[in-house]
């Protein structure tokens, strides 16, 4: 996908580019990589005012240890860049300082972010969790949008292209991701630009399984698939649980990860049966609407049915597959879910 990507002319800007790569090297907590990245901006056109803006930006997201790491990596970047200093010629610029109206607390924080949020949202925001924990609902009222997002030097779109960028590096944050892609739509950012921040957030980060939370599945993640890759888009991930009885296999997908097409043949029984272990997913069957998997789901596949399984764009994904014994058994391999079949049914 990202080939088709990078093709089209609505693609992210260089300078975007960086602050993609700033976004996700925050969120790591990789510092020497953010040092690169903050030069790379630099050199892009990036101001240092912007740049400490998408420090700020961060911290809501990323929390403030990971911001003032960040924020020491810039001014270390800084310094040690004296002689790039300047004005035009590609030499760096420290640009505008940032703007922000000002009042106290209860006077303006609190219509102001509720203004912003419900602007960049599209409506109001409500729900259960801020009923629930309504301290939170306030916090992110009055200081995210009565604060952070009421600051002038970046616009709401680059603010949001950080934020995809911070929460796609982390497995635990997509829930948070997929809320942030639709704003940014609402704000400006394309879905082929999306698509474009996961995809290069996701190429960044090796797509290393060893990074996934320590509590992420009891199933290990298991050795590269690569004895079936020629039949996966994407990287997959094979543990082999037990060849007794029936045989198992633990198969762990990386976000956007899905086989082809394929049927399970037998004369008699046969079929395969889907546990899910971790991670959010897709199935299925020819002719039939996408089924979303969450952990804890299962699905029946018939012998003979043409069908597909992967992980959603956003998200690793783990399922046990089981083997239904049965006579005559062989496996079919067809065509690839194309990527304008597997948009269209995740998104």
């Amino acid at each position: 996908m990202a080939s088709v990507i990078m093709a089209n002319a609505a693609e992210l800007t260089a300078k975007e580019n960086t602050i993609v790569d700033i976004g996700a090297w925050t969120a790591r907590g990789e510092q020497d990589k953010l040092g690169a990245a903050f030069k790379a901006g630099f050199g892009a056109g990036l101001t240092l005012n912007e740049a400490k803006e998408l420090v700020g930006q961060l911290y809501a997201y990323c929390g403030f240890p990971r911001a003032l790491n960040a924020a020491g990596t810039l001014m270390k970047v800084w310094n040690e860049g004296k002689g790039e200093w300047g004005t035009g010629n590609g030499k760096w610029s420290e640009g505008t300082a940032a703007n922000m109206p000002r009042g106290s607390l209860g006077e303006r924080a609190l219509p102001v972010g509720t203004a912003n949020q419900t602007k960049l949202c599209g409506g109001p925001v409500k729900g259960a969790l801020f009923d629930f924990h309504p301290q939170l609902d306030e916090y992110l009222k009055t200081h995210l949008f009565g604060d952070i997002f009421a600051r002038d030097v970046l616009d709401w779109r680059t603010r949001e292209i950080v934020t995809i960028a911070a929460l796609a590096a982390r497995p635990e944050t997509a829930p948070q991701m997929k809320a942030h892609i639709a704003i940014g739509k609402l704000n400006g950012i394309t879905d082929a630009q999306a698509a474009e921040i996961v995809g290069r957030v996701a190429a960044l980060c090796d797509r290393d399984p060893s990074r996934l939370p320590s509590d992420w599945s009891p199933i290990p993640v298991g050795e590269p698939n690569t004895a079936y890759a020629k039949y996966f888009i994407g990287n997959s991930y094979l543990h082999k649980l037990t060849l007794d009885q029936v045989p198992a296999f633990g198969v762990t997908f990386e976000p956007g990860c899905r086989n082809n097409w394929h049927i399970h043949h037998a004369k008699t029984g046969g079929g395969q049966i889907l546990i899910v272990t971790a991670g959010e997913g897709y199935y299925q069957e020819w002719g039939k609407p996408a089924r979303r998997l969450r952990k804890g789901d299962t699905v029946n596949i018939p012998a003979n049915v043409k069908h597909w399984h992967g992980a959603a764009p956003d998200s690793w994904f783990q399922h046990i597959a089981l083997e239904v014994p049965g006579t005559e058994q062989s496996n079919e391999w067809c065509e690839p879910v194309d990527d304008r079949v597997y948009t269209e049914v995740t998104k």
